[in-house]
């Protein structure tokens, strides 16, 4: 390679891996920060309707539900929405029906369909049932512990927040490729949403949580309106904050349970959640790649073996120091999340650079394409966020009356 070349090359990876090493330091600051302050407890507690889309078996998917059903709250209910009849899923929730018949507990089949998000029309089912005015929604591969109904609740006292989320650790419900997956969730993604909170308002919700207000809900036009987005819980609180009300994100954390049984299973869904970022926040998406300074550091030593001769005196000790500095920090925000938020190891130190690779390469296959594989159908997603069927397909998505 050319000489005049290299030298920007060289230049340029190393002040990525640098402002890296700066966000991480931020990260480190951000999760510890986080970690002091209390979920908090409402001082009123309105009745609260609970909406759970299912799709299938999750793993440990009867107690991450019945730990939606047994919440330290006066009052509230759960409806739990099911497309179709012979879905696996029905007899978990008859039997936490059975189980519990002091809770208010209801079980929704509805193959109605509103757009291509299938969860989202699962959702449009089950809200003609809602009684109360306070709605929460969750994924179905989340668990939480009794008091999560009242700490997000707590969030709404202020009468201006419109809609409230929460962010996530992962729990791996497997071997190794679980513990990648959970392991990029708890120390990539959750401090860089932190650091994102810290330099910006929060202007958009986790599928972790999703809490809104019936009436904000009703004024961004309800469950059609998401119907065709990938990122339905993006948009809900993108929505709700384009429409003057708060998005706020809570300080309780939610579990989700991660099984990953291959590692092409893990690359797909990561693959599928790198595209779906980049079409709902590009810039934010194109800069991510600050948040792996592993591999940054590591393509600046390999831009500086490409320097023709000897390395400059700064330079050659600069590029060492640049890795070694990356592999500490980055161990130190894995012992930071684990101690600052209380989250168990999921993995050996040993497997962070791995992650760090793993990861970036991930980033890098999600600047490219629009397919996505989702619940086993195929989409691609346009410029505007929003999924589109191959045309075998969209006779599937048709609404119904």
């Amino acid at each position: 390679m050319a000489h005049y070349l290299v030298q920007p090359l060289v230049m340029l990876s190393v002040g990525a891996a640098v402002c890296s090493l700066a966000y991480v330091l931020a990260a480190i600051v951000c999760v510890r920060r986080f970690g002091r302050r209390g979920v908090g407890r409402p001082g009123a507690c309105p009745p609260v309707s609970v909406l759970k889309p299912l799709c299938g078996l999750e793993p440990g998917g009867y107690e991450n539900l019945r730990s939606f059903c047994c919440q330290d709250y006066p009052a509230y209910q759960v409806l739990f929405g099911v497309r179709d009849a012979d879905d696996p899923v029905i007899p978990l929730v008859e039997r936490l029906i059975a189980e519990l018949p002091e809770r208010d507990l209801q079980l929704v089949v509805a193959p109605r369909t509103i757009g291509p998000n299938l969860k989202v029309s699962n959702l449009a089912n089950v809200y003609p049932l809602a009684k109360h005015d306070l709605l929460v929604i969750a994924d179905s591969d989340m668990h939480v512990g009794p008091g999560y109904l009242a700490a997000v609740v707590a969030a709404f006292e202020a009468p201006r927040v419109g809609a409230v989320t929460c962010l996530y650790h992962a729990r791996p419900a497997g071997g190794l490729w679980s513990r990648l997956a959970s392991l990029s969730i708890n120390e990539w993604f959750l401090p860089s949403a932190l650091v994102g909170a810290a330099l910006s308002p929060v202007r958009h919700c986790f599928g972790a949580t999703m809490a809104v207000r019936r009436e904000v809900l009703e004024q961004i036009g309800g469950f059609p309106r998401l119907a065709h987005y990938l990122a339905d819980d993006f948009y809900l609180g993108h929505f709700a904050a384009a429409h003057g009300h708060e998005v706020r994100l809570s300080r309780y954390l939610v579990e989700n349970v991660v099984r990953e049984p291959s590692f092409g299973a893990l690359f797909s869904h990561e693959l599928r959640w790198s595209r779906t970022v980049r079409s709902v926040k590009p810039t934010g998406f194109a800069l991510s790649f600050l948040i792996y300074p592993i591999t940054l550091a590591l393509l600046a030593d390999l831009a500086g073996a490409l320097l023709p001769g000897p390395l400059p005196a700064g330079l050659s000790l600069a590029l060492p120091a640049l890795t070694l500095l990356a592999l500490a920090l980055r161990l130190g925000l894995h012992y930071v999340v684990r101690s600052a938020l209380g989250i168990p190891g999921v993995g050996r130190p040993w497997l962070i650079p791995v992650r760090d690779l793993l990861g970036f390469a991930v980033w890098a296959a999600g600047l490219f394409g629009q397919g996505v594989v989702w619940k086993g159908r195929a989409f691609s997603v346009d410029g505007h966020g929003q999924l589109v069927e191959p045309k075998e397909n969209t006779q599937a998505v048709v609404s119904k009356p």
